[in-house]
């Protein structure tokens, strides 16, 4: 199995997939504090995002995690004021960042409109490409860090951060954060992580519950081209788990679907 094989793991409801993934990540963030002294989490928005960030803050575990030594970066922002409530950060703040110690300056939000490039999303992206730039190290590749894990989530119809089917940030192989305009899901305009910059992370975990998302789910892990379901696109360097529950599993083929999941 190579590192862009993904792995499943179906869960019997959303509940328990959220718990269970919350378990999976603190594990992971303390193994790598542990290995190197500290660690990076790209944050996913979204009902499966913020329900996996509810689950940590709820989780007797959670303090095993040395927060202070954590780098929290974002795989997506919408591009609004930055107090407004659908901000993926705003909502991270308010499921699990402001409950635990972190460093300040590891947080790293993607810029708002209302920041010091205003409106323009093309140099917001372009200064959120910087920042992460001059935390990658020597080795990392794509000019980014190496992130430990970046959580995706699935939409409905297969994309994943703000990269959307067919549109021109699926095709960007340079940059490693875009400004997105036009984007199908409201608001139209965003920041975004490229594919290029997306699989420079060691493991990427693609979170999927309900039945919305079986379709997208089913599709994705057909092999299509990533220009169609971006999902297909999004692996990990070391390691690619797709995190579902048995609703969005429904309409995998036999063969795909690990009968032995949780």
């Amino acid at each position: 199995m190579t590192a862009a094989t993904p792995q499943l793991v179906v869960h019997r409801d959303k509940e328990l997939m959220a718990q269970a993934a919350a378990a999976r990540l603190i594990t992971r963030i303390v193994d790598a504090q542990a290995a190197r002294g500290t660690a990076s989490v790209v944050l996913t928005g979204g009902r499966n995002g913020n329900a996996l960030l509810a689950a940590i803050a709820a989780s007797p575990a959670r303090d095993a995690v040395d927060w202070a030594r954590l780098d929290l970066w974002w795989g997506d922002e919408r591009f609004l004021l930055s107090g407004d409530p659908e901000r993926n950060a705003v909502q991270a703040r308010a499921e699990l960042l402001d409950a635990v110690a972190l460093d300040p300056a590891r947080v790293h939000e993607m810029p708002a409109s209302d920041g010091v490039d205003g409106s323009d999303v093309d140099a917001a992206a372009a200064r959120y490409a910087q920042e992460l730039a001059k935390a990658a190290g020597p080795g990392d590749r794509a000019g980014v860090p190496a992130f430990d894990v970046l959580l995706l989530g699935v939409g409905p119809d297969t994309h994943v951060a703000s990269l959307f089917p067919e549109h021109p940030g699926v095709r960007e192989t340079e940059l490693t954060v875009i400004g997105v305009r036009g984007a199908p899901k409201p608001p139209p305009t965003r920041i975004s992580l490229t594919l290029p910059a997306i699989r420079n992370a060691r493991e990427v975990w693609l979170l999927a519950a309900g039945e919305d998302k079986a379709g997208a789910v089913a599709v994705a892990l057909s092999g299509p081209g990533e220009l169609q379901a971006p999902a297909s696109g999004a692996h990990g360097t070391g390691r690619t788990l797709w995190l579902l529950d048995r609703a969005a599993a429904s309409q995998l083929p036999p063969q795909l679907y690990p009968p032995a999941s949780a």
